[in-house]
């Protein structure tokens, strides 16, 4: 199919408006810098590692703050891939909006002008319940310690954000929706209402596993979206995980695809389309019946600084040609590309320009 978001013959593109983009999950105020050795330990953290914050972590963020010198980016999984997709297509600005929730404190004042800066739309439920959430990033030599504080994010309250006029007429502009699997576990009703709507009236709902817990724990939520999925996106643990659970039988990512993307479907107007990547191995892709893998681009490993936004990078480039209306294999390409530029460099960030044709 040359053309991925009709199932049309007149494949003319149409022109990027603000707002064509819509994405809904947990905004995080990622927090870099250079710590030492002791810092490490007093919080008891790993030199490479990915947590959730307990109670022994609640001081780390401000201190952090305190004693390094510190980076801010707008972060939480989402928000990167939306921030990308924008990256990308450059012009015009804001053609991503973002919601979630966030606390009224400083670190939610300094997330809303990160926001800004990266030039996506970004409205914040606010809340003085919980704080603003935050992931630190503890940079030791070549390894980062992540410690993520959800706080906030888990507050989003459908009714009190997402069903007011002047935000719900934002949803509506949209034409491309994208949704982390992490949300599944702050607000079903939201995704669903999200959901429902792009499939009545025939525009493109993508969704990403995520992580394996949200196959396991969270499957039952999980599963009531499915129907509305256009784009589901993974990378080949997560797509284990999730045809486990299933009862697939396989653990060949090809035949996952195939799988998953023969799941039942509310809009019989589009194909489902899969896209399951497998660092620094092919991606694989089901699409009408048919699957086909696409090679990753080449890095020397001594490149690679950091792979931990790759995947949210890979599904920020390719929503950018996605809801640009480009073909599947550009939609591909664009995304191989953001990742690869990702992974060259410390954290979700990226230069000022992308240099992708």
């Amino acid at each position: 199919m040359s053309c991925l978001s009709q199932e049309r013959t007149d494949c003319t593109k149409t022109e990027t408006h603000s707002n064509s983009l819509f994405g809904m999950g947990n905004p995080l105020l990622d927090i870099c810098a250079i710590v030492d050795k002791d810092f490490l330990d007093k919080y008891t953290l790993k030199p490479n590692d990915q947590i959730l914050a307990e109670d022994k972590h609640k001081e780390l963020f401000e201190e952090i703050v305190k004693k390094f010198k510190v980076e801010y980016h707008a972060g939480g999984a989402t928000q990167n891939s939306i921030k990308i997709a924008q990256w990308m297509i450059q012009q015009p600005h804001k053609v991503g909006t973002f919601f979630g929730c966030i606390g009224k404190d400083k670190f939610g004042e300094i997330l809303k002008e990160k926001a800004k800066e990266a030039h996506i739309d970004a409205h914040y439920y606010e809340q003085d319940e919980e704080p603003t959430g935050t992931c630190a990033a503890c940079i030791t030599a070549d390894n980062r310690s992540l410690v993520a504080n959800l706080a906030a994010a888990n507050c989003y309250k459908k009714e009190k954000h997402l069903d007011l006029e002047e935000n719900w007429q934002l949803v509506e502009k949209a034409k491309v929706y994208y949704i982390a699997g992490f949300f599944l576990t702050v607000s079903l009703e939201s995704i669903l209402k999200v959901a429902k709507h792009a499939s009545e009236n025939n525009k493109l709902f993508c969704l990403n596993l995520s992580a394996p817990f949200i196959c396991q724990f969270f499957k039952d939520n999980l599963m009531q979206v499915m129907p509305y999925v256009d784009v589901l996106f993974g990378n080949e643990t997560e797509a284990t995980a999730f045809a486990k659970e299933q009862e697939f039988e396989t653990e060949d990512t090809k035949e996952i695809a195939k799988k998953a993307q023969a799941l039942p479907k509310v809009n019989s107007k589009r194909h489902r389309i899969v896209v399951l990547t497998q660092g620094k191995d092919e991606t694989v892709i089901a699409s009408s019946d048919k699957v086909k893998t696409f090679p990753v681009l080449k890095i020397d490993p001594k490149d690679i600084v950091d792979t931990n936004g790759a995947g949210d990078a890979f599904v920020g480039g390719f929503l950018s040609e996605l809801v640009q209306e480009k073909p599947l294999d550009q939609c591909v390409k664009a995304a191989h590309y953001a990742a690869n530029v990702i992974i060259r460099r410390a954290g979700c960030t990226f230069p000022e320009k992308p240099d992708f044709k």
